[in-house]
C-alpha cells in the first residue's frame, strides 16, 4: 500500500453538514474505550485496590507526582487533569492505530480506520487546544494586566516591545512543534509498518510493532510533558512581580 503525506482525512460520509472522517471515527472509538475502561475500573472502589483499579491508580499516582514536582501542589490540582487527559487520549489513539484492520478495511473505497495522529488536522487541533488552555491558565494565575506585560512593555522602548514580539512568534512555533512532532512520528511509523508488512507477512514485522508501541507511549508522554512545562513557565510570575 502506497503512502503519501495526507493533510486531509478521508471522508466516509456526512451527518447533515458535518463530514464524518475516518480519523474522527477513530477518535470517537478512543474516547469510548477510555470512558468504558474508567467506568469498569471505578465501578466498585476498594480500600485495597486490585486488578484494573490498582493499575490505573498506579498510573494516576505517578502522573500526579510528576506534575506536582514540576508545578507545585496547588497548581497540580488544575494542571494534572488537563495534561493527563492529553496523555491518555494520545496513547490510546496511538495504540489503537496498531490494531489489525487499520488502513486495510475499506468503506466506499476509503480506509475505514486511520490512526488519528497520522492526520495533521488532528495533531494541530490538539496543539491548539494545548496552547489555548495554557494561555487561559496564565491569565488565571497572573491576571490580565501581568499577562499582557509579558508580551507588550514600553520599558526600554523599543527593546522590550521587540522582545515581546519575538515571544509571540515563539508561541506560534510551539503549536507547530507540538503538532508536527506528533504527526511526523506517528505517520512515519505507519509507513514503516505498512512497508514491512507488505514484504514479510509473519514474524519479521513483530519487532517493528513493538517499536511502535514504545514510540506511541513516548510521543504521548512528550506531548504531556511539553504542555505541562509550557503551563508552568507561562503561569510563573517574573521576579519583579513577586
Amino acid at each position: 500500500m502506497e503512502h503519501a503525506i495526507v493533510l486531509k482525512p478521508e471522508i466516509l460520509g456526512f451527518y447533515k453538514f458535518l463530514p464524518i472522517t475516518n480519523t474522527l471515527l477513530v477518535s470517537w472509538i478512543a474516547m469510548t474505550a477510555l470512558t468504558i475502561t474508567s467506568i469498569i475500573a471505578t465501578w466498585k472502589i476498594k480500600a485495597v485496590p486490585a486488578g484494573l483499579q490498582n493499575f490505573f491508580e498506579m498510573i494516576i499516582d505517578f502522573g500526579y507526582t510528576t506534575v506536582s514536582d514540576l508545578s507545585g501542589s496547588k497548581k497540580a490540582k488544575v494542571f494534572f487533569p488537563i495534561v493527563m487527559t492529553f496523555f491518555l487520549f494520545i496513547i490510546t489513539a496511538n495504540w489503537l492505530g496498531l490494531l489489525p484492520g487499520f488502513g486495510t478495511i475499506t468503506f466506499k473505497g476509503e480506509p475505514l480506520l486511520r490512526s488519528i495522529n497520522s492526520d495533521l488536522n488532528m495533531t494541530l487541533a490538539l496543539a491548539l487546544v494545548s496552547a489555548t488552555v495554557t494561555h487561559l491558565l496564565a491569565i488565571k494565575y497572573l491576571g490580565l494586566s501581568s499577562y499582557l506585560k509579558r508580551w507588550f512593555s514600553l520599558q526600554l522602548f523599543p527593546v522590550f516591545l521587540f522582545v515581546g514580539f519575538l515571544e509571540v512568534i515563539s508561541e506560534f512555533t510551539k503549536v507547530v512543534s507540538l503538532s508536527f512532532r506528533l504527526f511526523g512520528n506517528i505517520f512515519a511509523g505507519e509507513v514503516v509498518l505498512s512497508t514491512v508488512a507488505s514484504i514479510f507477512a509473519f514474524v519479521i514485522p513483530l519487532p517493528f510493532y513493538f517499536l511502535e508501541i514504545i514510540v506511541g507511549f513516548v510521543q504521548a508522554a512528550v506531548f504531556m510533558m511539553l504542555t505541562l512545562v509550557f503551563m508552568v513557565l507561562l503561569s510563573e510570575k517574573h521576579a519583579s512581580e513577586h
